[in-house]
């Protein structure tokens, strides 16, 4: 494939028109997974403490500043989850799900409510995005999954909106909202048109997940999203997807990674910049590699000199962080702040397969829906080494 294959001749640079997408392969990805420092520690689903009171809350974000940095005003840092009230399907959620703005400090978490106002959401939920704040104004961008009044479908837009962002004695107020507008739309060239009204169980198309990233080296502002390749029928079709945006407008660049063959979903990917390398990473479930890999649900990431040098595999397989055999399912979703935290949310702790519990019973029983314990990466390089804590704090996220 070729990267000229979908250039659609609108604000491409020259180095987009030129860009090939690097290939994710499964090769390596089974045996790095031996690695023993890879492997997260079990989850005691004793030691964990709820998010949010009686919701179930998952993917997450910190409120970060353009350069990607976090947002810590007197030692409270804040951070939006997805969440719905909870069910007695917990996979259930994703139907209804809402984006809910929290804070975390020392003495723990605390809710702050709904992000958008239930009125200005353009679809039937809203799935992940990232929320970059620029002196006092918000962006949130987002997923808008389905369409606002329509039936139940699996198609994916992405939005964002912008607010105003004050603090009220430690309280974040969210005011002057602006209406949501569509960043930008898949071509069905590059990206399927995801728009599926049912889901096939090898997994949904996607063209999700918007995370922003402005380049320290020309300071071009970017979206950085989970798609399918628009080019192959091929189930495993994985991509991760980039817009640029060029005067006031997102266009549409060819893919920075493809993973056919290897993975159906490269999800919530995002950048982070340590000593002039820029570290892209995603999360893959291990029911979307291809069958023979074996390869865990876990963090990956590919690293490269620039935006749009070739990328090369973290720790040589991209494997950065997986769950451990014992507990295949115990967490997922890891996102990497700025500063190298990671946080997940737990979701089938102590479960010993890799697909949900199919009693409804125990589903509801062992899902977890609340903050995994964090952990901390450690670059070198091309290698990126995590550091798990053993401390109460780490239990507790």
């Amino acid at each position: 494939m070729t990267a000229s294959r979908g250039d659609n001749g609108e604000g491409s640079t020259s180095n987009a028109q030129e860009r090939v997408p690097t290939h994710w392969s499964d090769e390596g990805i089974a045996a790095a997974a031996a690695r023993p420092g890879s492997r997260i520690p079990l989850i005691d689903p004793a030691e964990l403490k709820e998010v949010v009171a009686e919701l179930d809350a998952w993917d997450m974000w910190q409120l970060a500043r353009p350069d990607g940095s976090t947002v810590s005003v007197g030692g409270r840092t804040f951070w939006f989850f997805l969440a719905a009230a909870r069910q007695s399907d917990p996979e259930g959620r994703h139907d209804v799900a809402r984006i809910r703005l929290t804070s975390r400090a020392a003495e723990g978490w605390t809710d702050h409510g709904w992000v958008l106002p239930e009125h200005l959401t353009p679809g039937t939920r809203e799935w992940s995005g990232c929320s970059i704040l620029d002196g006092d104004r918000l962006t949130l961008y987002f997923t808008a999954a389905g369409r606002r009044g329509g039936n139940h479908s699996f198609e994916q837009r992405l939005f964002e909106a912008k607010c105003r962002f004050q603090l009220d004695r430690d309280q974040p107020v969210l005011s002057d909202w602006t209406m949501p507008l569509e960043s930008v739309a898949a071509d069905g060239n590059w990206y399927k048109i995801a728009d599926q009204a049912t889901a096939p169980a090898h997994g949904i198309w996607g063209f999700r997940d918007p995370a922003y990233f402005q380049d320290p080296a020309n300071g071009a502002e970017h979206l950085i999203f989970a798609g399918s390749a628009g080019w192959t029928d091929r189930t495993l079709d994985g991509v991760i997807g980039l817009a640029t945006r060029v005067a006031g407008e997102w266009k549409l660049q060819p893919p920075i990674v493809e993973a056919l063959g290897t993975s159906s979903e490269l999800e919530r990917p995002h950048i982070v910049i340590k000593d002039g390398r820029y570290y892209l990473f995603w999360s893959t479930h291990a029911r979307r590699f291809a069958p023979a890999t074996g390869a865990p649900s876990g963090l990956y990431g590919m690293v490269a000199d620039s935006l749009d040098a070739p990328w090369r595999p973290i720790n040589g397989s991209t494997l950065v962080a997986a769950n451990p055999p014992a507990s295949p399912m115990q967490a997922y979703c890891w996102w990497v702040t700025g500063e190298g935290e990671v946080m997940s949310f737990v979701d089938y702790p102590g479960f010993a397969q890799t697909d949900p519990p199919t009693d409804l019973e125990q589903r509801r029983g062992s899902f977890g829906g609340t903050i995994a314990p964090r952990f901390r990466l450690q670059f070198d390089g091309d290698a990126v080494v995590p550091i798990f804590a053993t401390s109460g704090a780490h239990r507790e996220g």
